[in-house]
């Protein structure tokens, strides 16, 4: 990754400074009520006219094709996000990082590529951030200057203003792109192997509770929507989430999203709240995109009182280690606990544990899943299923390595069975080799 200062294309002050010129026009000309009632091509011709005015009145030399820019640029601060509206037309790109209003980054590939993509100043990055977060509802001040926020296409948006960021407003966007992958493209890029796709799915059905474990960016949200393509249609679903991100393909679906505190420090819904809630409205599953807070302790007894085949996504780097992090919520739920109760809840609630991880080449893959066996010696005992065992790089930079199961026969096989799941047992002994191919 580069760290050598931009080279700024020359002209780019001008370049500016006429769309600033064009769009003030355009403000002055029309009102916000009038500009919303005009469609594309009304604003796209209003725009052209005050361009040609410019150019005639002020002697700005232009050919067509800058023209032709200018009217396409400033259509995107009209309708959309400005100068991210380029990336965000880019299917390839999956991250887009504003390091202030001339430093973007974006995300190709698994790969960190600096761009040419600027704002005006600080003030035009802000407009933009505050058009983001206003159409969700939400609000970014001195007084809350961290927002989370989501884009029409469910990508999410988490954004920094000073005082708590010293670069002036940042902003990231994590993609989520318009046609979601199937199965079959998890499986082309090896996301996890066909005997995993089995075992898991089954999990599903059968109405095991799952928990999604790994970091950021390791593909824990695409993971949970694609277990939920294995719950049956006539299922009611109800989703619990931060940020909007879910895509579940189901007809009955209710989602909930919580909200943050008004100005004066109330009309907060937290997510216990809303998990609280959920339990009053007949569940057949709960899906809560991530725990992360005092949720967990209710999301646990949900899972032990009668909500079976429940899922939720929870940061750890192990199996194990989501086993720790969750019994630390649950702690800031109720210190009251004791660790033993704890542990022997967490133990009889969740099944089935799938860790994500995010490989040095940007690759996403499900390097482990594990079963929850009981409580031995006041720890929670899991047995490993399958695993994915790196290798070695490839002269490409692509991580090689092979899927394998590691021969356990998972308890919950019986309970397979009783919902008409019959798995060979061979699966748990498969080996899938992934090349750079």
């Amino acid at each position: 990754m580069s760290t050598r200062p931009m080279v700024r294309p020359q002209g780019a002050d001008r370049w500016f400074d006429l769309k600033h010129q064009v769009h003030l026009k355009l403000l002055n000309t029309l009102s916000p009520d009038q500009l919303k009632a005009l469609n594309k091509e009304g604003i796209k011709a209003q725009i052209g006219i005050m361009v040609e005015r410019i150019v005639v009145d002020e002697g700005v030399p232009m050919t067509m094709p800058e023209r032709d820019r200018v009217i396409e640029e400033i259509q995107d601060e009209v309708f959309g996000l400005g100068p991210l509206e380029p990336l965000l037309k880019d299917n390839s790109i999956s991250d887009i990082m504003v390091n202030g209003y001339d430093n973007v980054y974006i995300e190709r590939g698994g790969r960190l590529v600096e761009t040419n993509v600027r704002f005006k100043d600080q003030a035009h990055l802000r407009m933009i951030i505050d058009r983001i977060v206003s159409n969700v509802g939400r609000r970014i001040d001195d007084s809350s200057p961290i927002v989370d926020a989501r884009l029409e296409d469910g990508s999410r948006v988490c954004a920094v203003i000073p005082p708590l960021s010293l670069i002036g407003p940042c902003m990231s966007i994590r993609r989520y792109g318009k046609k979601l992958m199937s199965v079959d493209d998890l499986l082309k890029n090896y996301t996890f192997s066909s005997g995993m796709l089995d075992f898991i799915s089954g999990c599903v059905e059968a109405r095991l509770n799952i928990v999604i474990a790994g970091g950021s960016g390791s593909g824990k949200t695409t993971m949970l929507n694609t277990l939920s393509r294995f719950i049956g249609e006539t299922e009611r679903i109800i989703t619990i989430e931060d940020t909007a991100e879910l895509q579940l393909q189901q007809v009955h679906v209710v989602r909930l999203e919580t909200r943050p505190t008004n100005i004066e420090g109330a009309g907060g819904v937290s997510a216990r709240d809303l998990l609280i809630n959920t339990l009053r409205m007949r569940p057949d599953r709960i899906i809560v995109g991530e725990s992360r807070g005092p949720e967990a302790l209710d999301m646990l007894q949900a899972m032990n009182t009668g909500h079976d085949g429940s899922m939720t996504t929870v940061h750890a780097n192990t199996p194990r280690d989501a086993f720790s992090r969750l019994e630390t919520m649950v702690m800031m739920a109720s210190q009251n606990v004791p660790d033993k109760v704890i542990r022997q809840q967490l133990a009889s609630a969740i099944n089935l544990v799938i860790q994500c991880v995010r490989l040095a080449d940007g690759s996403r893959k499900i390097t482990a899943i594990g079963e929850v066996t009981g409580v031995a010696r006041d720890q929670v005992e899991m047995q490993d299923i399958f695993e994915f065992e790196r290798t070695g790089i490839s002269p490409r930079g692509k991580v090689v390595g092979r899927f394998r199961g590691l021969g356990n026969t998972p308890l919950c096989l019986d309970r397979l069975r009783g919902y008409g799941i019959h798995l060979s047992k061979s699966i748990f002994n498969e080996v899938v080799e992934v090349n750079d191919k």
